[in-house]
């Protein structure tokens, strides 16, 4: 992501045409399921997020962040707001840094989707993945913080918080190439692209045989979608839970590491950066450091993990795409990420050439 579109991503704006809802019949529903919830409020609409329409919702007394399915015409299974509440709910029994979940509506009648409201967390988000604006000798200290929170993630026990039933175990990378590979060809509007159709052929033979671990998996662990304590390497919570599931941990961690690869310009990325020179960790440490975390003692099938990812962010891009074309893009983003789309799956063949193809 550039600069100048990373800044554009931050804070909020007047809710965009498209995207306003009856704030009275709102009011009226938390007054009668949040506790302590006393009106008037305000409204406003985060400018970043490419999915799920996102708001600030502002009383006397206290923020709040509502999250919305967008209107029009979906995609079967996209923009389950219902299921991010509820692996928030169920992770903040196990202590993991969330928004604490306020309530869920699932009554199209209050503002014409499904919504849920959470807490407002004050802190840092970093955009820059070089972290510029962190003291050299501090920047480690984060690092080590997000790798520290992707091994705990791992080993929450689902179960126990009533995550049980979040996803089917075993043959994850199986699914979700099956998955994402239906999602973008059954996508006309935005089109067909020779390195995803060599993807879609290529994936589903060389899913290593590391076995079917099973973990709750965040989806889309990228530093931007942290937020840090206001001063200290500490995170506050990990935002966007719309693509979390039962899943391979490996998958996981591969996405969150595949910023070591990532050109800037897509999204927060270290390809091209003197690591040295920022002080930050080398992608092989990185990974070792994971590994000594989940008692592991390395990870042979990373290549694929990389390329499966780069695909899947492909896919998702190319989503968005078509949600640009078909009018009911939910960012002002939207169309800098449809323009990456083709990038982006030339890099995922580029990762599938690497692991042998």
């Amino acid at each position: 992501m550039s600069a100048a579109a990373a800044e554009a991503n931050l804070g909020v704006t007047p809710v965009r045409e498209g995207f306003a809802f009856d704030i009275g019949a709102l009011e009226r529903w938390m007054a009668a399921h949040i506790d302590g919830f006393a009106g008037p409020m305000t409204v406003e609409q985060f400018r970043g997020g490419q999915s799920n329409p996102t708001y600030r919702l502002s009383t006397a007394e206290r923020t709040y962040v509502l999250r919305r399915k967008p209107a029009g015409q979906l995609l079967k299974g996209a923009h389950a707001v219902d299921r991010e509440a509820r692996v928030l709910i169920g992770l903040e029994k196990a202590n993991f840094p969330v928004a604490h979940v306020y309530g869920v509506c699932t009554d199209e009648a209050v503002i014409g989707s499904w919504f849920y409201v959470m807490a407002m967390v004050e802190g840092r988000i970093f955009w820059d993945a070089t972290l510029p604006e962190v003291d050299r000798s501090a920047r480690p200290a984060y690092f080590d913080a997000m790798n520290a929170a992707m091994a705990a993630l791992h080993q929450v026990d689902y179960a126990a918080v009533g995550l049980g039933d979040y996803g089917r175990p075993g043959s994850y990378f199986a699914r979700q190439i099956s998955r994402w590979s239906k999602q973008y060809l059954d996508d006309q509007a935005a089109g067909r692209n020779p390195d995803m159709d060599r993807l879609v052929a290529w994936l589903p033979d060389h899913i290593p045989d590391d076995g079917d671990e099973t973990t709750i998996v965040h989806g889309d662990f990228r530093i931007d979608n942290v937020i840090f304590h206001p001063t200290e390497p500490r995170i506050l919570a990990v935002l966007d839970w719309e693509l979390s599931t039962l899943g391979h941990p490996l998958a996981d961690f591969a996405y969150h590491a595949m910023m070591y690869r990532m050109p800037p310009h897509i999204v927060a990325g270290l390809h091209g950066a003197d690591l040295a020179v920022l002080n930050l960790p080398s992608e092989a440490d990185y990974l070792a450091a994971y590994c000594r975390r989940t008692g592991r003692s390395g990870m042979p099938g990373y290549g694929f993990y990389l390329a499966f990812n780069f695909f899947r962010l492909a896919a998702i891009f190319h989503g968005i795409k078509g949600r640009v074309l078909r009018g009911a893009a939910a960012s002002a983003q939207a169309a800098e990420r449809a323009e990456a789309f083709p990038e982006l799956a030339r890099l995922a063949w580029v990762q599938a050439m690497e692991a042998g193809a």
